[in-house]
């Protein structure tokens, strides 16, 4: 790591460094000093008038990252500036990194040197940049467990991405990890999934991504129904049975018989072999020609017929969680959509079409209040953490080698975590 910022300065944006203890308030707490910022600091056009966290631990102005090489080769690179933060950010001393197949995927689609990996990441506030306000109830302060996801190989935020020593994350993101969840098992939440899926549910399934958000819909609030989850086993697919049970939903799955038993733990009603010639016919006597909702992770071809074929006769939606060919959707009473996870913020993906969303401000205030939600669920307990395998050695180059384990399909029915120290 190289030099670090002058002690007693906390950078908050645009090379904006806010003023030492000497022009502002000061007082000592818990290894901490407490800065009270004045309403209206030097050579900022931005008024606060609340507390900061500056550690008395100085943070370094580099480290070391995962990042897009020419061909969008991933790969370890030392002395990476770490992110200034813009008001309402954290600045994270991550510990703990969950493994995606985006995680890979998006460095081979879409190669551009200089972008930032990852998306699931666990650890400790160092910095809090003004911004947040009181009336947020958000409450976040340096020394804070937190863990979430951001988004990744970002074309027009190079530096955000989970695979780093320090991650920004905007704390209306942020989730508070409790004490008796460690980095690990808050990664076997797998977040990512939990956001994906949760976008999938609103935006196209018409359908609430939490029990609070139902119970505030009261008689609005769409009924119950039976949804299929093709793919119960990957980790996507476990979130996704949870989530919508959560709800009062009944779920059917596909998976390897070998992991029949790990679907029905994790709540589904029913499950079926997706390898069996019989799938489709079993599924459609099962829902007695009427399912209408089905999310499928994949987007392969195999999983795009199967799921058109076991939509009832009356049609209904086909949700895919990757690109899928919309030759093979021939049924005009079938609408088909793909759902791309980091729209999820509202503020657009800046990708080539089909991928590329625009800005979406209502989706954005949703957003913010499912992430109240979600934190209500982690606080009750409601998520059960995947089964995982935590890789050894602690660090980065792990990481390169569980995103191969990934992308030779050599991980079924368990969430890759990688400590980092």
């Amino acid at each position: 790591m190289s030099s670090c910022r002058p002690p007693g300065f906390i950078a908050a944006g645009q090379g904006l460094l806010f003023p030492p203890a000497h022009q502002a308030g000061q007082s000592f707490h818990d290894g901490v000093i407490l800065i009270t910022v004045p309403a209206n600091p030097v050579k900022s056009s931005i008024h606060f008038d609340l507390i900061m966290a500056i550690p008395t631990a100085e943070i370094p102005t580099s480290h070391t990252a995962i990042l897009q090489h020419a061909g969008g080769e991933l790969r370890v690179t030392p002395n990476v500036p770490v992110p200034e933060l813009e008001p309402g950010w954290l600045l994270v001393h991550n510990k703990c990194v969950a493994l995606n197949p985006c995680d890979f995927k998006m460095a081979a689609r879409f190669p551009t040197p200089g972008l930032q990996d990852g998306v699931d990441f666990a650890g400790v506030v160092v910095a809090v940049a003004p911004g947040l306000g009181q009336a947020t109830g958000l409450g976040f302060a340096v020394g804070d467990r937190v863990f979430g996801c951001v988004p990744s190989n970002k074309q027009d935020d190079p530096e955000s991405g989970s695979f780093a020593e320090y991650v920004k994350v905007e704390a209306i993101y942020a989730l508070h990890a409790p004490a008796n969840l460690s980095f690990e098992q808050a990664m076997a939440l797998s977040p990512a999934c939990i956001s994906t899926v949760a976008l999938a549910l609103h935006q196209v399934l018409g359908l609430p991504a939490t029990p609070y958000e139902a119970q505030e819909l009261g008689d609005k609030a769409p009924a119950t129904d039976t949804i299929l989850v093709y793919g119960g086993s990957s980790s996507v697919g476990l979130v996704a049975i949870q989530m919508l049970k959560l709800c009062g939903h009944r779920v059917i799955t596909t998976c390897s018989p070998h992991n029949f038993d790990l679907v029905q733990r994790y709540g589904a009603d029913a499950v079926f072999d997706y390898r069996s010639p019989t799938c489709a016919a079993d599924i459609k006597a099962y829902t007695k020609n009427k399912l209408k909702r089905v999310i499928d992770p994949f987007g392969e071809a195999a999983t795009t017929v199967l799921c058109y074929e076991v939509i009832g006769r009356a049609g209904g939606i086909y949700c895919s969680l990757e690109q899928y060919r919309e030759a093979l959707c021939k049924r005009k009473a079938v609408r088909h959509h793909l759902v791309m996870g980091p729209s999820i913020i509202g503020r657009g993906v800046l990708l080539p079409e089909p991928y590329g969303v625009p800005p979406d401000p209502e989706l954005h205030e949703w957003s913010k209040r499912f992430y109240r939600g979600f934190q209500r669920l982690v606080d009750e307990g409601k998520l059960r953490p995947l089964e995982s395998e935590i890789l050894q050695p602690a660090g980065f180059h792990t990481v390169l080698e569980g995103l191969e384990l990934l992308k030779e399909k050599k991980v079924s029915g368990k969430k890759l975590v990688v400590p980092l120290a």
